[in-house]
């Protein structure tokens, strides 16, 4: 157990994938888990409530700022605090540069990085009034390298690195922590779409396309949204006290730095 019990953890991008085993990991670490989506979060409240913990699921809309608000808001008064706050919530494009719109371009942006800083607005005087928090950023390996026909998706990773680092300079001295997770690929519906656009795209089929990645990744297998929810406990604990600032990898070796 990583001493997690009695702590608020909110969670974006919470109905499903990475975001729905987030919740699950640290409602058995003993969190308080409040599961935020878009979509309808009655599985993953179940889920967690199965696993003998506490859950509730509120549904909004990451870049809608007043909506924002009005949940921090009520979250805080029903328990005071908010002691974790993972910004999950995404989405990925891979569209040609000359084909993006200019419109397409904002909903990523908004969607993958301007929805933390939204957030991370009205949130922060909770974390300071108890001298104690945890920024938890889901960013990628597109962060910190390119891949072609992403430019939005690997923008806006990136910027989540420096979004992060900004938020731990600027609340260290509070207590609170702020640090970027960068998966690899990790087995969700969405990676599975994406490696089925590409194996189309090449002619091949998606068990071929698969398997040349596999090939290379070090450690031989492809990552489980329980790895991500795994690193997340951790940061989200009193042992990452001294972790601050980082961008660190979970891709089974396939990035370097």
């Amino acid at each position: 157990m990583r001493g997690l019990k009695g702590r608020i953890a909110c969670i974006t991008g919470a109905a499903q994938g990475i975001g729905q085993e987030i919740c699950i990991r640290l409602a058995e670490e003993g969190a308080i888990i409040i599961a935020l989506d878009i979509l309808d979060t009655k599985s993953t409240v179940n889920r967690c409530r199965e696993k003998g913990g506490h859950a509730r699921g509120f549904v909004f809309d990451v870049t809608n700022k007043n909506q924002i608000h009005r949940v921090v808001q009520e979250i805080g008064e029903q328990f005071e605090r908010i002691d974790i706050w993972v910004n999950n919530a995404g989405v990925f494009d891979n569209t040609a540069t000359v084909a993006l719109s200019e419109q397409k371009w904002d909903q990523i942006s908004d969607i993958n990085y301007k929805a933390m800083f939204l957030c991370a607005q009205p949130v922060i005087p909770l974390m300071q009034k108890n001298n104690w928090g945890r920024f938890i950023n889901l960013s990628s390996m597109a962060g910190k390298m390119a891949y072609s026909e992403e430019i939005a998706y690997c923008s806006t990773k990136a910027a989540v690195l420096g979004l992060t680092r900004a938020l731990a300079v600027e609340l260290g001295c509070h207590g609170i922590t702020a640090n970027a997770i960068c998966p690899g690929p990790i087995q969700t519906d969405m990676l599975k779409n994406t490696y089925q656009h590409l194996a189309d795209i090449n002619g091949v089929t998606l068990e071929e396309w698969s398997a040349d990645i596999l090939k290379t990744i070090p450690a031989g297998r492809f990552g489980k949204p329980a790895d991500v929810a795994a690193l997340v406990a951790f940061l989200a604990s009193d042992d990452a006290g001294f972790i601050n600032g980082q961008a660190i990898n979970i891709d089974g070796g396939l990035v370097f730095y």
